[in-house]
């Protein structure tokens, strides 16, 4: 699918407070001209990503002599940030995560590649997909309300695992087969570093939400493990739900068109999931193509759709902590999100594999 050619500010933000990075990397008292200890850490970060990224580009069979191009990405962007450690105001403006995920994205496109992630999102959809029903029918089996809402919580932290960004998560992966159901019991235990889940528990008893828009992450476990049933238990609560995925491929992310399929895969002939109907599940294309989201960067069409929704959640490391953890929106909020970066757990204070639950409510007048 082409990109959304216009992007305009998300209208449930609320107005004039929002800035999309959570983690100041500088102060204005800093000398612009050398990097803070916060900017190398994460240049390094980005640094220690190459050799993942060079590793599934060489084997990216759509884009010819993928080996010497892979080589050039790795010099390319390697040179980039080494750069920035000269010279971090080499580019006119101030640092931050979207940037430097943003040069990635550029470097990799321009010699061609625009899924190097494909196969391995390809192999985990279809894993994820075959335990699926196992999942969904086990949440099912759990009677007390609250005890069901906080399984299907702790599926998105352990589905929210499968993240190619983190690069000892990649290696990980690369070896074996993480089992889903052992990692939902075998989180870090609470409270976690923001846990809000007794609260949101307590919301979603006395409350429905109309409209709900869920900014999703991951392909793989993340998506089909972790949020669809827990969208899955939105619909049978009577909340419509809109997800909005990434207009096009950056990491491991789950793309628009990647959830269209994957969604008429899990559906039955009369469009029913798991014995759900599927009517109030749409399926939008949020305009970003990178692993962090600028909310005053969306498609019209998410914009349109969410102007009268009542929950907005942001699922992931990227899109609800290393961006918008802080930001503040017109109707209720929830950050969701496992903590994968040690730069991040040094940030809040965390456990590394520490969870977020952030949930916000604004008050109804």
């Amino acid at each position: 699918m082409a990109s959304t050619p216009q992007l305009v500010p998300f209208p449930l933000l609320m107005n004039g407070s929002y800035t999309a990075n959570t983690i100041p990397w500088r102060f204005p008292s800093d000398d612009p001209r050398i990097p803070t200890p916060t900017e190398l850490s994460w240049i390094n970060l980005l640094l220690n990503t190459i050799p993942t990224f060079k590793k599934h580009a060489e084997s990216d069979t759509s884009v010819p002599d993928a080996a010497n191009k892979a080589e050039k990405f790795a010099q390319r962007y390697a040179r980039i940030l080494e750069d920035f450690k000269k010279d971090p105001a080499s580019q006119g403006g101030p640092l931050d995560i979207l940037l430097l995920c943003r040069l990635r994205e550029q470097v990799l496109r321009e010699l061609g590649f625009s899924d190097i992630f494909k196969k391995i999102k390809d192999v985990e959809n279809a894993n994820a997909i075959s335990l699926f029903e196992n999942v969904v029918r086990l949440n099912d089996a759990i009677e007390d309300e609250g005890k069901r809402l906080e399984n299907l919580v702790r599926g998105i932290f352990a589905g929210n695992i499968f993240d190619l960004g983190a690069t000892q998560l990649a290696e990980v992966f690369s070896r074996d087969e993480v089992s889903f159901l052992a990692t939902c019991q075998n989180l870090v235990p609470r409270p976690w570093v923001i846990d809000d889940l007794e609260t949101f528990k307590m919301k979603w008893s006395k409350k429905s939400w109309k409209k709900v828009i869920i900014f999703v992450d991951n392909s793989g476990a993340d998506i089909i493990l972790g949020i669809l049933p827990f969208a899955r238990e939105l619909l049978r609560h009577g909340s419509q739900v809109i997800l909005a995925a990434n207009d096009l491929p950056s990491l491991n992310d789950v793309t628009y068109a990647e959830l269209i399929e994957i969604i008429s895969k899990l559906k039955d002939e009369e469009g029913r999931i798991m014995g759900v109907s599927t009517s109030n599940l749409l399926i939008a294309n949020s305009g970003n193509d990178l692993p962090v989201i600028d909310l005053t960067r969306v498609s019209q069409e998410l914009a349109y759709l969410a102007n009268d929704a009542d929950l907005v959640i942001l699922e992931g490391m990227g899109r609800g902590i290393e961006t918008n953890l802080y930001a503040q929106f017109k109707c209720d909020s929830l950050k969701i999100a496992m903590v994968k970066h040690p730069e991040v757990a040094e940030f809040l204070g965390s456990r590394l594999y520490d969870c977020v639950i952030k949930y916000d409510e604004v008050e109804s007048l």
